[in-house]
Order: structure tokens, then sequence, then C-alpha cells
């Protein structure tokens, strides 16, 4: 049976939607978009996430619209949990809003219209094996806009990214500008240097991510030491670790980039823990970190 969607107020089987061919999403990319995960029924760190949403929302220019209410989203992305039988276990909820369909042109429509908003769920697996046994990254030259912390719908830079990672039999593609580390392609890049946890600032050139956030406050509540300060891709080969985090990677340990071994070669003990910490998070249902996806 055809899973049920949610496309602008109705829901139905996913093989009877259909997307206006003026849509600005379809045209342009003029839109945003949220990926979250959910265990149970419950959606994990759903606020944050749409706090972020509605932050894109405003960081495009969007007009205020009740189809976008915070509270709306979140009531449509549990009840599309329980048409589709996915109120227990783990699963992925992914949700789009673009401004909607108007007469081709670059500028915005004259009279605003109503945004398309897109919802959807699926069953997730964890990627446990990858998290136990570590994986493979490598470089790649960073090339999307200057607006990173915006979670647009315009992700070609990102396709050809992990595109690439995948040809090179690894998980992911660290990106880099101007040799600073910024992101991965659909990640948030940790390395451990001299017994430090960095990551990049919040910044415009990286997203701010959720799962970030909640392992931020995981390793500050360990006594880890941690600056969110630029790694430069000089420092990556002196890294005694390197970890990735995001919704549908929790935390993954980087253990080669670019056919090199990072430290060990196995998962170090800053990420084994702060994995553990973050999984115990999910399986004891106890309270997330109250993360807020602050602005710049």
């Amino acid at each position: 049976m055809s899973r049920i969607i949610h496309l602008s107020g109705e829901y139905l089987p996913s093989n009877e939607a259909r997307i206006d061919v003026d849509d600005r999403g379809f045209l342009f990319g003029d839109g945003v978009y949220e990926a979250m995960r959910a265990l149970d029924g419950t959606l994990i760190e759903g606020d944050a996430h749409l706090l972020r949403l509605q932050r894109g929302l405003a960081g495009l220019e969007f007009q205020l619209h009740p189809a976008v209410d915070s509270a709306a989203l979140s009531s449509t992305c549990l009840r599309l949990l329980e048409l589709n039988d996915l109120k227990e276990g783990h699963a992925l909820v992914y949700l789009q809003v673009t401004r909607g369909v108007a007469q081709r042109s670059h500028h915005f429509p004259n009279d605003p219209v109503q945004p398309t908003v897109y919802a959807s769920t699926t069953r997730f697996t964890p990627p446990r094996e990858l998290q136990e046994n570590g994986a493979a990254a490598i470089t790649q030259q960073d090339q999307r806009w200057k607006r990173c912390d915006l979670k647009t719908i315009n992700l070609l830079p990102n396709v050809l990214a992990k595109q690439h990672a995948r040809e090179a039999g690894a998980i992911e593609a660290i990106l880099l500008r101007d040799r600073v580390v910024t992101e991965g392609s659909h990640t948030n890049v940790f390395a451990v240097l001299g017994g430090v946890v960095r990551t990049h600032p919040r910044t415009a050139e990286i997203l701010h991510g959720v799962t970030r956030e909640v392992v931020l406050s995981l390793a500050g509540a360990a006594g880890l030491p941690v600056e969110e300060r630029a790694i430069d891709a000089l420092e990556l080969p002196l890294a005694e670790e390197v970890f990735l985090t995001g919704t549908t990677t929790d935390l993954i340990p980087i253990t080669r980039i670019d056919g090199r071994q990072v430290g060990s070669g196995r998962p170090g003990p800053f990420a084994r823990m702060l994995l553990e910490r973050y999984l115990a998070l999910m399986r004891d249902a106890a309270p997330f970190p109250q993360v807020l996806v602050r602005s710049r």
C-alpha cells in the first residue's frame, strides 16, 4: 500500500500526489526543508527543527502564513506518523515548504500566494555498524552559496560532493573553503586536536545543526574541552579523532580521510563516549538538552 503524505492541506497516497509545474520550488529551488527523527511517535528535538525552519523562511523573506505555523507543521508530522503506522521504532520525517505556485519570474509573485507544504514519513534504520566501526570520508572544495545557515532545497553542490564520496568508497565529503573545514555535504564535522573537541563556529558558512548542538551540550556536560573554532585542512592529518553529526547520522566516527588513517584507525574515546550518551537519550526516553538553534 502506498504511504500517506501531506501536500498543502491534504493527506493522500504518495502515488496520487501532484506538484504544479509552476511551483517555485520546482522552478527555482525557492524553499526550505527539515529532516527530523522520530522515535516511538515522538519528534526528536522537533521544536529546534521547526524553529530553524522558521528562521530559514524569514531568511528567504517568506510572507507569514497559517500553513507554515510551527504548531500546525508539528501536528501534521505527528499525524503522518500515525497514518503510516510509524508510532513504534525509528522513523524519519521530511518537511518542505516552497514559496508556492505563480507565473515564472525571478522576483517574488506580485500578489502573495499560498506556500506549498509537503511532508512525508518513512521507517528509519540507524547506522549502527558505521557508528561502531567508523567510516571513510574524502575532502572536497565547498562550492555552495554563502548562506549555508539557511536549510534551502538548493542542494546540487551537496549532491555532487556526496556522489564523489560514494564513488571513492566513502560515506561523506568534508567540505573545504579557503582551506578551512566547514562541514560535510549533509553533516557537521568535529575533530579532536590536542585533546580539544573542535568544530566550525556558527556562521553563515555552515548549517547550525540540531544534533551538533546536542553533542556540544553533551561534551560540555561531560567536562570535555570544547572550542567552536575553525579547523584548517592542514590540521586534519594531525587529528586524534574526527566524527560527524547529523539527523540521520547521530554520530559517526571517521577513521580514514582521503585514504589516510585518522588517529588509531578506530573510533576514538571521545566519539565513543559522546555517541553512547547521545544514544542513551533515545534509549532511555530521557529528555534531550533544551536546544535552540542559535542565530549568527
